[in-house]
């Protein structure tokens, strides 16, 4: 069985090759993959709110992230989903061994750059999400996740299932970042619902709520249509 220094060594080098994959990705395909993606969210997630109220669990708020680096970008999405009265929230920083807090976003909401430069909303109250959009650097067929080492989403994941409050957690991917069929996710790491790509669900849309949608759909989200 590796040893904890060998599985921290692992992991690091699969971290800095995921990056250098991500980062030679044509700017061309990453808005693309990105456009993809927002539009299998969008209509992922009307699906899931009418069969989530039918279960008498309404979703009201969705949990996002501000893209960094090569991340894939979704702020457009949440602006669209904000006019459609779906609150979103950002996760903040309070502390390097604590659980994310959300707050409230809108496009107007007054920013600050929070820890590790990425953006957050500068004040407001504590929010528990029904749905958590989660930056993932690899995963697997399974929905494991590999993220950037600091442990946030999988303190802030058990910390929402430890107080009894139903989450549905999303990766955010590159489908170039999947990770090798051995890779073995460590003990503390908690697999995600699904995993979305550009080229769709891993290993499937979570409750099953949404049909893949059709080339025609995604573009007419695309343009507005």
């Amino acid at each position: 069985m590796p040893n904890q220094t060998s599985e921290q060594n692992t992991a690091a080098e699969l971290r800095a090759r995921l990056k250098k994959t991500r980062a030679s990705l044509p700017e061309a395909q990453r808005e693309r993959g990105a456009l993809l993606m927002r539009g299998r969210l969008f209509s992922w997630l009307n699906a899931a709110r009418d069969a989530l109220a039918a279960e008498g669990r309404p979703v009201s708020m969705v949990a996002a992230f501000w893209p960094l680096n090569e991340e894939p970008d979704l702020r457009p999405l949440l602006s669209q989903w904000v006019d459609n009265g779906v609150q979103v929230c950002l996760p903040c920083v309070t502390g390097s061994d604590q659980p994310l807090a959300f707050r409230a976003w809108t496009p107007d909401a007054p920013m600050r750059a929070g820890a590790y430069g990425i953006d957050e909303p500068a004040d407001g109250p504590t929010l528990r999400p029904d749905i958590v959009l989660v930056p993932t650097l690899g995963y697997t067929e399974h929905a494991d996740r590999l993220g950037y080492g600091g442990g946030y989403y999988d303190r802030t994941l058990a910390a929402l299932d430890a107080d009894d409050h139903p989450t549905i957690a999303i990766g955010i991917a590159w489908t170039e970042c999947r990770l090798p069929r051995d890779y073995e996710p460590a003990s503390h790491d908690r697999r995600l619902d699904a995993v979305l790509t550009p080229d769709g669900w891993v290993p499937r849309a979570p409750l099953d709520a949404a049909p893949e949608p059709s080339k025609s759909r995604i573009m007419r989200f695309i343009l507005g249509g």
